[in-house]
């Protein structure tokens, strides 16, 4: 309440139409219009207004942070020399991140002498083979015997080093990026290759990006929301049908930049896109074509052409540090100026009348 009596005082107003665009948002988020949400509102027996008002009240706290707070905080690049520099000399080995792919020979419970040798015969084979260059996530795809091998390639993913193995640790400890080795555990013979290492609070040094095409229709007075999402489901179905193209439905139709590439967006990474639009794009694997997806922008419809794993420049990577720094000044500043509002704050406590 101190921070909304605050905004008003500043002269901040919050116009109709961005209450609008945060009602949108709000039934974006539960995949519903506008009009199914003023219905469950009706039925948990809360007032349109109301709810219009507190989505008012959120804005004006954005706001005010914005102009507070927010617009204060600066990075600078010494900063961002400070950090790395610390970071180096005294990595945290708790928050440190791994990638590890492997290639699992698995052994029955109770294996005799001639299974055990005959698992670590083919460990071995495989770890040779990939030591003289053979693709390991081909080799994990041919021959492990690891849960989901054969869609990731053997690969497990980049996640804090305790919650890998104790064993996949110790052995990789030493290991250089790329670098191999073979161990045993309970479950089986393990060939094991570090994709990735990363000290803790480091940023990261290469990123998952997607190619992606979409046809976009803008709303308006004459195309509303359930006619657009006909009309692109109907262009979905005749491209899934191999009645129609995709490049060429979007130059003739999509209303962005990118119809006249036939609506390619390029390769793009994490955070490029609206989150509606990520969100959507990320479940589809290469080759496939989303239903019609309801953003800010419009409804589009998405096609993923492909995904790569590219590096990182210098400069992308002292940006990803810009941002945990910022990040983590943001909340610092913010916790103190919400307690100095708090302390100037004159709060007046009465009796009720007897």
């Amino acid at each position: 309440r101190a921070q909304l009596h605050l905004a008003r005082e500043a002269g901040i107003k919050i116009d109709e139409s961005a209450i609008d665009d945060a009602e949108q948002s709000v039934a974006r988020q539960n995949r519903v219009d506008v009009a199914e949400i003023h219905r469950r509102l009706a039925a948990d027996g809360m007032d349109v207004s109301l709810f219009r008002g507190q989505l008012r009240d959120q804005l004006m706290l954005v706001r005010i942070r914005e102009r507070e707070v927010n617009q204060k905080v600066r990075i600078s690049e010494l900063d961002i020399d400070k950090y790395l520099g610390d970071r180096q000399k005294n990595p945290d080995d708790t928050q440190s991140e791994l990638n590890i792919a492997q290639v699992l020979v698995a052994l029955p419970d109770n294996a005799n002498e001639a299974q055990i040798a005959a698992a670590q015969t083919k460990a071995q084979r495989v770890l040779d083979s990939a030591r003289a260059g053979d693709d390991f996530a081909k080799l994990a795809r041919e021959n492990s015997d690891a849960a989901g091998a054969a869609a990731s390639g053997g690969e497990i993913g980049l996640r804090q080093a305790d919650r890998y193995p104790a064993l996949f640790v110790d052995s990789t400890r030493t290991l250089p990026v790329g670098g191999l080795t073979l161990i045993r555990s309970g479950a089986g013979f393990h060939v094991l290759k570090v994709l990735e290492k990363r000290a803790g609070g480091m940023p990261a040094t290469s990123t998952v990006q997607t190619h992606a095409s979409h046809i976009l229709l803008r709303l308006s007075p004459q195309l509303g929301e359930s006619a657009a999402r006909e009309k692109l489901a109907d262009f979905r179905k005749r491209i899934l049908a191999g009645q129609a193209d995709f490049a060429t439905l979007a130059k003739e139709n999509s209303q962005d930049g990118s119809a006249a590439q036939g609506g390619d967006l390029g390769w793009a990474s994490a955070g490029q896109f609206v989150p509606e639009f990520e969100d959507a794009m990320s479940t589809l694997a290469p080759g496939q074509i989303s239903e019609p997806l309801v953003s800010r922008f419009g409804v589009h419809l998405i096609k993923v052409i492909e995904r790569r794993t590219a590096q990182l420049s210098q400069r992308e990577q002292r940006e990803a540090v810009r941002a945990i720094l910022r990040e983590k000044k943001l909340n610092e500043a913010y916790a103190t100026w919400v307690q100095e509002l708090r302390g100037r704050a004159y709060v007046e406590m009465r009796q009720p009348p007897s």
